[in-house]
């Protein structure tokens, strides 16, 4: 029996919402299937008030075991680093959770605002918010560069806005398992099974990207969502278009682009235009180019490429 506690900093819910709809494993199946015993969630959790305190304080000194600390939102610091602004239970958060991390078996950081600060985080910050060990690229965060819990592991990043339910609950069932051994992390202390390819890889719209056919309308049901609408799925760690969302579809597949929300530097922001999810092109020309490529070897392909592009990319052959 892993016992989990899944406690909330700065967020909006939507990967506890992610999390819930997860099909493989289920939440049921977790519990019922891979011996996963949710000592608390807040949208699950029983206990409020002083039994709550009374649960915490019980994990804190030992009483309780704590397998898997799953943290998701930003840790709050304002104001002036106290962390009033986030209360919980009767104490700040951070106070909380700097004291469960201690004890914690493993460290989980789901979501783009655990992991790396995300929305919360962006300039000018006045929550004065930071992931668990990370602030956008800047690895300390939180609990510190250094930090390892109780089973040796650094946090155990899995980001997205929000993250794909089966990446949740299948991280969780490797670590209640004790398969963690057979996940390696990457630089961002991402489990490189779901975050090592690109989220290009899988996308329908691949052949577009090879002839530069763009679409220029958002839900267009062809062409390559990069060129003029600023899709990051070549620069962009996911395996969104390998494990469908709702085994269904993914961004790409209905004609939205892909935000790049599982990288640290998301949400992309221009707060002199007071745009937040901003698209990366200016006038059609990517900001940036796919790793490996540079702007004058770029321009050449393209010309090459596009003379090349042949009449069926301008076909509707996409399905859902």
């Amino acid at each position: 029996m892993a016992n989990v506690l899944w406690l909330q900093g700065g967020a909006c819910s939507g990967n506890t919402i992610s999390f819930l709809n997860a099909e493989e494993p289920t939440l049921v199946d977790l519990i019922t299937d891979f011996g996963i015993n949710i000592l608390w969630h807040p949208s699950l959790g029983m206990q409020l008030g002083d039994e709550l305190q009374e649960l915490l304080i019980n994990c804190i000194n030992g009483k309780i075991s704590i397998d898997i600390l799953v943290f998701e939102g930003s840790v709050v610091n304002a104001p002036n680093g106290t962390g009033e602004w986030n209360r919980f239970a009767g104490r700040p958060m951070k106070d909380w959770l700097n004291d469960l991390s201690k004890v914690a078996g493993f460290v989980v950081a789901v979501g783009d605002c655990a992991t790396y600060g995300g929305v919360p985080a962006m300039e000018p910050n006045p929550s004065e918010s930071i992931g668990l060990q990370f602030l956008k690229r800047q690895k300390g965060g939180f609990l510190g560069d250094d930090f390892l819990s109780q089973k040796g592991f650094p946090v155990i990043n899995i980001p997205g806005c929000p993250a794909h339910p089966d990446w949740i609950s299948q991280i969780l069932v490797a670590v209640a398992t004790g398969r963690v051994g057979d996940l390696t992390l990457d630089e961002f202390h991402r489990p490189e099974t779901f975050f090592r390819s690109f989220t290009q890889t899988g996308c329908t719209r691949n052949m577009h990207f090879s002839y530069k056919s763009s679409t220029e309308e958002f839900g267009q049901r062809t062409g390559c969502l990069f060129y003029d609408l600023g899709c990051r799925g070549p620069m962009t760690h996911s395996s969104c278009n390998r494990i469908l969302w709702n085994r269904v579809s993914s961004k790409t597949r209905v004609g939205m682009p892909c935000l790049g929300c599982t990288e640290p530097e998301f949400p992309f922001h221009d707060l002199k235009k007071g745009t937040v999810f901003k698209t990366q092109t200016v006038m059609g020309v990517p900001r940036e180019l796919p790793p490996g490529i540079n702007a004058k070897d770029y321009a050449v392909v393209t010309v090459v490429s596009k003379d090349a592009r042949p009449s069926w990319t301008d076909e509707d052959f996409f399905t859902v």
